[in-house]
């Protein structure tokens, strides 16, 4: 069994890794050799929202994979059993938290927009925070840590295209890029290693329901801009 579940753990981290490839070959970089966004800034509303959703399309992907890979690697079976009985408390504090799908539907594109960059924002901080938590974790793989750091790049990324986007849609002023200290995280491990995992296996749960969040308000709005009735299977 235990040479089983060693294969298995190969094969995954050579697909994680051909999955890897792909998503380095998408980029979305808004920042010119100045740091500021005029690169975003030149390209045309749809095409930007298009960029736009690509790329939470792919930092979704890229947390379904973390999150299976941390889960393979670190979380015993009995407490996976358990964490998907009780479920998993996620707590997303600048969101609003609506009861259907019916509620999401009568939001307006502003909403949509300002509830993704401020989704988008209130991940920043905590995903570099499991950056540093992560080192301290025996034979913790390669593809792991890479694209933890991967998804709190592109999560900068992310926010710079909203607010070019938000911009362009709305007609608002420039709003300003969030702001972090990594300095100020704090990086050591409790005494309770297993407490550690499963703190940070819920942090990487709940991002992914954030990303997958992220992914659905995106194509609804890139959904109005065309045919609305066809919205509603959002």
């Amino acid at each position: 069994m235990n040479r089983l579940q060693g294969l298995q753990s190969r094969v995954c981290t050579l697909l994680l890794a051909l999955c890897w490839d792909t998503v380095l070959a998408l980029p979305l970089d808004c920042k010119d050799e100045s740091g500021g966004s005029a690169h975003c800034a030149s390209i045309p509303q749809e095409k930007l929202l298009d960029r736009v959703i690509q790329h939470a399309e792919l930092i979704y992907r890229v947390s379904e994979e973390s999150c299976s890979l941390f889960e393979d690697m670190f979380v015993p079976f009995s407490m996976r059993t358990v964490r998907n009985q009780a479920g998993s408390t996620c707590i997303t504090k600048p969101f609003p938290i609506l009861a259907s799908k019916s509620e999401i539907q009568q939001t307006s594109d502003k909403w949509l927009l300002h509830s993704v960059l401020l989704l988008v924002q209130s991940w920043i901080e905590p995903l570099i925070y499991l950056q540093t938590t992560l080192n301290h974790y025996d034979n913790a793989p390669d593809t792991l840590i890479n694209k933890t750091k991967w998804v709190s790049e592109k999560l900068l990324s992310l926010e710079q295209g909203l607010l070019v986007l938000i911009r362009k849609m709305l007609n608002e002023g420039m709003l300003m890029p969030s702001v972090y200290e990594p300095s100020l995280l704090q990086s050591d491990l409790p005494p309770d290693m297993l407490d550690s995992i499963l703190r940070d296996y819920n942090l990487l749960n709940c991002f992914k329901k954030d990303a997958h969040k992220i992914e659905t308000f995106l194509k609804l709005l890139k959904c109005r801009q065309s045919d609305k009735l066809s919205c509603l299977v959002y």
